[in-house]
């Protein structure tokens, strides 16, 4: 069956491809011959193969010279959630054009009040002359500066416990109602937005699953964020206008990620550090150096289980909480690592600080990977529930109308 369809697609590819097309007609091209999505099912422009054959169906296209379909929140967040939970007028409407890289998306879940109790959002949707009025704020939201829909959560129902009145929403970004501005962060990047709604509008039909359900959409989205891929770009000099184009992008897509490395603590730095400055023997240092190394591969493994999951077809489930959770840790004991070989200079900026200033942005980047994609506290929470089995964390606003829950008015 793999070598079946490995072979179909290496013989397609032989007609089909030409570095000289633009990336759009390239992309229309591989969307209508049903490999830019192959496991999708024949009615949304997939082949209907089985979810084992999309790491084959990528790799060949790469080990061909071809390009792929676009990464990013459109394909890895938008896409599956319209998948499974998206009417077939909305399906039409968003997925051929994600696939063509002609729209780009963005996330905007959290808020500034709610913190990790993302149903405690209060962005609120009101349905007036057959389309919906939004208004509120949502913060740390990568790409929403050129983004051209967003993935809404906002509350449509105050008299509802808190997980059953809101509803998930396509936002158009390019509107008078929406304000984007950047968030300068501690390290010096300014890779996320805060939005602000004020009397946006949203057709009627914009409505992803039920109104008022929207909780089980968001935790569709957020499985799926939880596992997925930090795109990079190509790492192999291609000839052609194809290429070309989509290397542009893949820059371009993957400009706010560039401190993304440091965050995750740099743990393939240590050992060289350790032996540049000449702390490779001191006893401490090695103890935490063994430390980190060692969280680190238990993480690259649980990442590949997830990884093994995915090719099999299975659901992303609690495995990405796993997976969260040991990178978190991973990333803490990696800083603790380059503390203790740097000592103080590890507080310092610049060229002439340790590694060109390398270290010091690791000392502040680190602690972002225990908060975005939902807390550590968050994923300890499902894996306890959906994992250990453990009672859920007694609440006192779950069941009362959210109009009534004390808010965060700061």
């Amino acid at each position: 069956m793999i070598e079946d369809v490995r072979a179909a697609l290496l013989d397609w590819l032989q007609d089909a491809w030409d570095p000289e097309l633009s990336l759009a007609e390239w992309r229309t091209r591989l969307a209508e011959a049903g490999w830019a999505t192959p496991t999708w099912p024949a009615r949304l422009g997939g082949r209907g193969l089985p979810a084992s054959a999309a790491s084959l169906v990528s790799a060949t296209l790469a080990e061909f010279g071809a390009a792929g379909p676009p990464e990013g929140v459109g394909m890895s967040l938008a896409a599956p959630t319209l998948l499974e939970h998206g009417r077939d007028e909305l399906q039409t409407r968003f997925l051929p054009p994600t696939v063509a890289g002609e729209i780009t998306w963005c996330q905007l879940f959290s808020e500034p009040g709610a913190g990790s109790d993302l149903a405690g959002l209060t962005t609120k949707a009101e349905l007036a002359d057959r389309e919906w009025r939004v208004s509120g704020q949502k913060v740390w939201n990568t790409s929403a500066h050129h983004a051209d829909y967003g993935l809404l959560v906002a509350r449509t129902n105050w008299d509802m416990p808190k997980h059953h009145g809101l509803t998930y929403f396509v936002l158009p970004m390019r509107q008078r109602g929406v304000e984007v501005r950047p968030l300068r962060q501690a390290n010096g990047h300014a890779s996320f937005n805060e939005v602000f709604l004020d009397d946006a509008r949203i057709p009627a039909s914009f409505v992803i699953g039920d109104v008022d359900g929207g909780w089980r959409v968001a935790l569709t989205t957020l499985a799926h964020e939880r596992r997925a891929a930090i795109p990079a770009p190509p790492t192999v000099h291609r000839e052609g206008r194809a290429w070309r184009e989509a290397t542009e992008e893949a820059l371009h897509l993957r400009a706010p990620y560039r401190w993304y490395p440091q965050r995750a603590g740099r743990a393939d730095l240590l050992v060289p550090q350790a032996l540049a400055t000449g702390r490779g023997a001191d006893p401490h240092v090695r103890q935490e150096l063994a430390r980190a190394v060692t969280l680190a591969w238990t993480a690259r493994w649980t990442a590949q289980r997830a990884a093994a999951a995915r090719k099999l077809g299975k659901p992303p489930g609690p495995e990405g909480s796993l997976g969260k959770l040991a990178s978190s840790n991973a990333a803490r004991a990696a800083r603790a690592a380059h503390l203790a070989i740097t000592g103080p200079a590890a507080l310092l900026a610049g060229r002439d600080s340790p590694a060109g200033g390398v270290i010091a942005e690791i000392i502040l980047s680190v602690p972002a990977v225990s908060i975005a994609g939902g807390t550590d506290e968050i994923q300890r929470n499902i894996i306890g529930e959906r994992v250990l089995g453990l009672p859920k964390d007694p609440t006192l606003d779950a069941s009362i109308p959210f109009r009534d829950v004390p808010k965060n008015r700061s």
